[in-house]
């Protein structure tokens, strides 16, 4: 019996974990690749697949040592199945969510225990990678395994990017450990590393413990059996890559899975399912055969693809409804750029921090020094005068951070306003706003929990500010989702704010309203069109919240009945109810049943005709708030 270890690195050298959840709003420990280790061999899967003594490839010492068991097989036994594997898990085949490093530890695992390994790697958090930090990372990691000779140069983030320098430095680690691969690590004879794409998310499944622990995994899964020597199935692969392509959408709904009888152990798994010739294909909702498909049919191949799909994953209610006019509405999120008289605003919260106790502000010099020789003058630099290239410097973004944090709580409520006033334009700046997660989440609980009377000025700057920040993809998750305490401040003041006596506050509130409702229907709308999550400025489907919309969406329901006074506010409200209702996964069981309750068709039809003193005009809105009153509301 030789003893089965998994050795695991950290592709980012720490930085994940340092740097995630500033940049994401998420704790990600580490950026998993592991290796096999038996027989005194490391075996890893990249350029191919490698072999090194243990601990000597090129990423160094593992950070840790998982135990998988024992094995009964012998070497040459094990020496064999390689051989055989070297033909699926070649370089061109690597992809960095469905086909990597780790599946193919996963598919050792199972050949020579019968086991997995750990969840937390395998199961490693897809929704990094949709946040703009992890879009960013992905092309230097799929690079790493691509470019054998060179460090793949880490590109320079533009005004339009979230990254900066934090983001350059964690791309620059991943690379030079990529890149040290090229002279360290000892070749196995595998073919040349494809310089074209990302191939299709097929994964291939050599054994029964890996097949099972794909199927646990998805509810949808595909599984084409084949053979080496099968020329019908070469036929009919080209049909199942494609499909894999245009099918797996969104967030790896369904699974196509490829299984080489002659590979390995898959002839266990053949045997399991009765698979007697190839190709077959057969189909598995949440875990159960539901049909099985013989020789090469690309037609019913593609319709019984459909078919479990729709059977998974059914068609919401509104793909059949006409709805042209909701669907015109523009998912951009409104954003408050207003620059305004800075040097007025500054000379505000200077005063403001003349006045406050001492002991609140004992270092309040220094932060007045920086406010005027600084951060000011960034701003008047970067939105005065219009040069969107002079992002904040990492010195600058964490001093401005530490000021915000430290007034937050060295001035009183109803001074901060000046402050939100500037801190609402620094984060339409994306190196800034990444590191605003924590000093907004400060804002909002102690803003909640004040216990005194907010004042208008105050409740206005904190709206366009929060406005703006729901409109950046840095801070959206956070505060959306991430972080509860945030998330129930968010819409605790949200609720508030959306019944203010004040027009201009519930403009200001209706905005922050739609935002919220925007990022999740640019999520809803992804994942029907196919075309997934690749900004991360959208909900994703595990991250809608049923509590969250209906408590807003009682709240805008409730303001659009009481506004008398303005037209506007009741345009911003109509779309987001809007938005919040189409495509809705809650849409029939929870929020129809509401909208019944709270007579929402009515509340809408009222503004059309004038009664609570309010008669919408505009035409536009007119035909929106028809459209979500006899369309949505029923």
């Amino acid at each position: 019996m030789a003893p089965v270890q998994l050795y695991v690195y950290d592709l980012s050298n720490g930085l994940a974990r340092q740097m995630s959840l500033q940049l994401t709003g998420r704790q990600i420990d580490g950026i998993w690749h592991t290796s096999i280790v038996v027989f005194g061999k490391e075996i890893f899967y990249g350029q191919g697949i490698s072999i090194t003594g243990p601990g000597q490839s090129h990423h160094g010492r593992p950070l840790k040592v998982v135990e998988l068991g024992e094995t009964a097989l012998d070497e040459q036994t094990f020496e064999e199945y390689l051989s055989e594997m070297r033909e699926h898990y070649t370089a061109d085949k690597y992809h960095l969510l469905e086909f990597n490093c780790n599946s193919f530890t996963n598919d050792c695992a199972g050949f020579l225990t019968g086991g997995s390994i750990p969840a937390w790697i395998k199961d490693l958090p897809s929704d990094f990678l949709s946040t703009p930090f992890g879009a960013a990372l992905r092309p230097t990691i799929d690079a790493m395994y691509r470019r054998p000779t060179a460090v793949p140069p880490v590109a320079a983030p533009s005004s339009a990017q979230p990254y900066s320098q934090l983001t350059s430095a964690l791309l620059q680690a991943v690379a030079e450990r990529a890149a040290s691969g090229a002279s360290t690590s000892a070749s196995s004879g595998t073919s040349t590393p494809s310089t074209n794409t990302v191939a299709a998310p097929v994964q291939i499944s050599t054994n029964l413990a890996s097949f099972e622990s794909l199927l646990c995994s998805h509810r949808a899964v595909v599984a084409f059996f084949t053979s080496t020597t099968c020329a019908p199935c070469r036929m009919i692969e080209p049909v199942f890559e494609e499909l894999s392509r245009s099918k797996n959408r969104g967030e790896g709904k369904i699974s196509f899975i490829q299984i080489d009888i002659d590979v390995g152990m898959a002839r266990a798994v053949a045997a399991k399912y009765n698979i007697n010739a190839t190709p077959t294909f057969l189909f598995f909702l949440d875990g159960k055969m539901t049909h099985e498909l013989k020789g090469v049919n690309a037609p019913e191949l593609r319709t019984q693809v459909d078919l479990l799909l729709y059977q998974a994953f059914p068609p919401h209610p509104h793909t059949t409804l006409e709805l042209s006019v909701v669907k015109a509405i523009s998912l951009d999120p409104i954003l408050f750029s207003q620059v305004p008289a800075l040097d007025i605003v500054r000379d505000k919260l200077i005063s403001f921090i003349n006045t406050a106790p001492l002991d609140a502000l004992p270092d309040g010099t220094s932060i007045k020094d920086d406010l005027t020789n600084t951060i000011f003058p960034w701003l008047k630099l970067r939105f005065s005068q219009g040069k969107p290239s002079a992002q904040a410097p990492p010195t600058l973004t964490s001093r401005f951070t530490q000021i915000i944090a430290t007034l937050i709580k060295g001035l009183s409520v109803n001074s901060l306003f000046p402050l939100l006033d500037i801190w609402r334009l620094a984060v339409l700046d994306p190196s800034f706003a990444m590191g605003s997660v924590r000093p907004l989440t400060s804002l909002l609980t102690t803003i909640s929990t004040s216990g005194t009377s907010i004042l208008r000025a105050t409740l206005l700057t904190l709206l366009r500010l929060l406005s703006n920040a729901i409109g950046s993809p840095s801070l959206a998750r956070p505060l959306l989702v991430s972080d509860p305490q945030a998330k129930a401040a968010v819409t605790g003041v949200l609720v508030q704010t959306l019944l203010h006596e004040d027009r201009l506050v519930r403009v200001a509130a209706a905005s922050v309203a739609f935002n919220v409702a925007a990022w999740a229907q640019r999520g809803r709308v992804a994942r029907l069109t196919g075309n997934g999550t690749s900004k991360g400025d959208e909900a994703k489907e595990n991250e809608e919240d049923e509590e969250r919309d209906t408590e807003i969406i009682s709240a805008v329901i409730e303001s659009i009945n009481k506004e008398s006074e303005s037209e506007e506010v009741v345009h911003r409200l109509t779309a987001t109810l809007a938005l919040f209702l189409r495509l809705s996964p809650f849409y029939e069981d929870q929020l129809l049943p509401l909208l019944e309750v709270l007579q929402a068709r009515s509340v809408l039809q009222s503004k059309l005709n004038g009664e609570g003193g309010l008669k919408v005009i505009k035409e536009e809105v007119r035909a929106l708030i028809q459209d979500v009153a006899e369309k949505l509301c029923v």
